[in-house]
């Protein structure tokens, strides 16, 4: 089966401008990545420290949803002159005694189109949920566990339970591409 050949969706000659509701730089890499393998166009990707209006560790699909899609849509308040903006929020969420992590994605553009997508989910470990149930943000619990500094800017969770095998750029970049659905798709959405 041959896959259809990448449209060229350049409009002007112009670079494009993408906001990120955030200043980590994984989440501004992994968004930059993700443009760059979708489109054909220059991009400048620029991060902006937004509030996302949720817990500051979201629990559940719901307020992780929300928090990605409020930190897009406060970066697009921002800048509105951008071409896009993205929001990307990691959560947590129980599933029976344990607990599961995963990120939303939202990006918007100057029309009424949404993509989002959600990462894959995994199953952390007991001593990292048992700290993040007594209130302390994921990355905090990753790095008193793994005894780190910073690991959310750097592999993050998944990539400290992978051993490095998949970072935190790559879990973000896959899902970041699957919330361009909708931009590389316009006749059907």
């Amino acid at each position: 089966m041959a896959f259809p050949k990448r449209k060229n969706l350049r409009e002007q000659t112009r670079q494009k401008l993408i906001v990120v509701g955030s200043r980590n730089p994984v989440k501004l890499k992994s968004t930059e990545d993700a443009f760059l393998a979708a489109f054909e166009d220059q991009f400048i990707i620029q991060g902006l420290e937004v509030n996302s209006q949720v817990s500051d560790q979201p629990r559940g699909d719901v307020e992780t949803y929300t928090g990605a899609y409020n930190r897009a849509s406060s970066a697009k308040n921002a800048f509105p002159e951008a071409d896009y903006w993205v929001g990307i929020e990691g959560g947590v969420d129980e599933v029976g005694e344990q607990m599961v992590a995963f990120a939303w994605i939202v990006i918007l553009n100057g029309s009424q189109v949404i993509g989002k997508a959600k990462t894959g989910t995994f199953f952390l470990p007991t001593s990292i949920k048992s700290l993040v149930d007594k209130g302390m943000e994921l990355g905090e619990a990753d790095d008193r566990v793994f005894q780190q500094n910073n690991s959310k800017q750097n592999g993050g969770s998944v990539g400290l339970l992978t051993h490095g095998i998949i970072n935190r750029k790559s879990y973000y970049e896959q899902a970041v591409l699957l919330a361009l659905i909708p931009f590389l798709n316009k006749e059907l959405y």
